[in-house]
């Protein structure tokens, strides 16, 4: 065990309170295959005892005063900042990025406290023009206790984006993190505890996916779901809510298209596209899955775009050198693998990478080389499957109707990419894509202040911005008569 884990805990957090369990389940560092540690896991009781403690201190949470509950969140986001070398270090051992993206995760998510802290001063309600002797108005309330469901790619972020917004709102929260990568949120939650929230407003249960999943769907308590993760899950977890008619925010599957137009910077292209395509080693919701180059300008492309994918250092996280870190686990590989396997089949060529890292440093990891596969078509599995792994897909079109069309034939509608520089160009694509969120010459569309999420399979509802904090409220219509 390293250092940094030597005084986490490893327990649940329930009603302000550590509690261990005698159900471990081991933590694996994906770089090394070592055991990190053991974290306790929940049975059916511990569940709910986290969901009412989440409901009896929701009267409390709710009535704090405002600036109270402010000062809350930015205590929180003043410890994350303090600590974020400690919980970058957490995130790379149990999650494999490197440590440099981790820390990053962890300011971003300082800055998502910070903003919702805010933003809660300004959940304006309004005066609707009444009649005589009468008042309208329509004010925003907290919906009660929250559960989160957060994924492993960002055990940080994703627990953040969720849980400043629901807080800052006035709701009361329980959490239910990875498996995979369940120390980053023990970590925060230690902060939740340094911050001295009130017991109850914070809880963390660890556990079985699909047991803790159906308590909460089946809670009449649980007023509200929030979920990151795969569209399947998501669509479990959706029709096991109609019980109890939840409030629900799903953030699901990706398959986003990168647009390279013939007018493109192709300087920039590449480097928005390594940027987004390796980052977190292509285990990104929103990581560029289909590349889209103008025949016009494909070969320049390419010659540009393959030595900057040769030039990225595959290693341990931990390592200052490395550009892309380890995949989560063996299946995540054996996916990849046999969608390589299917496009060189199908007639796509292997330009660079393909394979797995097996010597020396890579012998006990799972580590994949980056990868560039050109003459992709929609034959191939990669065209319509989410990769979730450092693979460049390149496909040719000619027209931007050409382009668009193939860019929409996917059940998902998360985030999209595109670059040019011809205005008319440009209004043509970012009107015509069918994605919840679209880049036009730039990578970074998540925010604190923007809103992000998808359409189609991948979800519904909004997380960051003022539409995010509006996802944690109901809006309660008051019609007073004045006698």
């Amino acid at each position: 065990m390293t250092n940094v884990m030597n005084n986490l805990n490893t327990g649940l957090y329930i009603n302000g309170k550590w509690v261990d369990t005698e159900d471990k389940k081991d933590v694996i560092n994906p770089a090394t295959g070592d055991v990190l540690t053991q974290v306790a896991q929940a049975n059916e009781t511990q569940t709910e005892d986290a969901i009412q403690a989440a409901h009896a201190a929701f009267p409390i949470w709710k009535a704090l005063e405002l600036k109270d509950r402010v000062q809350y969140l930015h205590k929180v986001a003043d410890l994350l900042e303090e600590n974020a070398d400690r919980l970058a270090e957490i995130m790379t051992l149990e999650q494999g990025k490197p440590l440099k993206e981790s820390k990053l995760e962890v300011i971003a998510g300082a800055e998502s406290f910070r903003w919702n802290a805010e933003e809660s001063r300004r959940l304006y309600g309004e005066l609707i023009p009444a009649p005589n002797n009468h008042k309208y108005e329509v004010i925003y309330e907290p919906i009660g206790v929250v559960a989160a469901i957060t994924p492993w790619n960002f055990p940080s972020g994703m627990i953040t984006r969720k849980l400043a917004p629901a807080l800052a709102a006035g709701n009361t929260v329980v959490l239910k993190p990875s498996s995979d990568t369940p120390l980053s949120a023990l970590a925060i939650f230690e902060l939740f505890e340094q911050a001295e929230f009130p017991e109850g407003v914070v809880n963390i249960v660890m556990g079985s996916s699909k047991e803790i999943g159906q308590a909460f769907t089946d809670s009449n308590i649980v007023k509200k779901l929030t979920f990151t993760g795969s569209t399947p899950i998501g669509k479990a977890l959706y029709e096991q809510s109609a019980q109890t008619l939840k409030k629900m925010s799903l953030e699901l599957g990706g398959h986003a298209p990168f647009i390279v137009n013939k007018d493109a910077d192709l300087d920039a292209a590449v480097k928005g596209l390594i940027a987004a395509k390796f980052r977190n080693n292509g285990q990104v919701c929103i990581a560029p899955n289909r590349i889209f180059v103008h025949n016009a300008i494909k070969d320049a492309f390419m010659k540009k775009l393959i030595p900057a994918v040769e030039a990225l250092k595959v290693g341990n996280g931990m390592n200052e050198d490395s550009n892309v870190g380890p995949l989560i686990r063996e299946d995540a590989i054996d996916k990849i693998k046999q969608q390589i396997i299917d496009a060189t089949d199908k007639g796509a060529t292997l330009v660079t990478g393909g394979h797995r890292l097996t010597e020396g440093e890579y012998a006990k990891g799972f580590f994949m080389q980056p990868t560039v596969l050109d003459n992709v078509n929609k034959t191939m599995d990669i065209f319509y499957e989410e990769t979730f792994g450092p693979v460049i897909p390149v496909i040719t079109f000619d027209t931007l109707e050409e382009v668009i069309e193939m860019a929409n034939d996917t059940e998902y509608g998360l985030a999209s990419y595109a670059y040019a520089n011809d205005s008319s160009a440009i209004q043509y694509i970012s009107r015509n894509l069918e994605y919840g969120m679209v880049g036009i010459n730039e990578v970074a569309i998540s925010n604190a202040e923007t809103p992000f999420g998808g359409v189609k399979h991948s979800g519904f509802g909004r997380e960051n911005s003022h539409l995010g904090i509006k996802e944690y409220v109901t809006a309660k219509f008051v019609n007073t008569k004045y006698l």
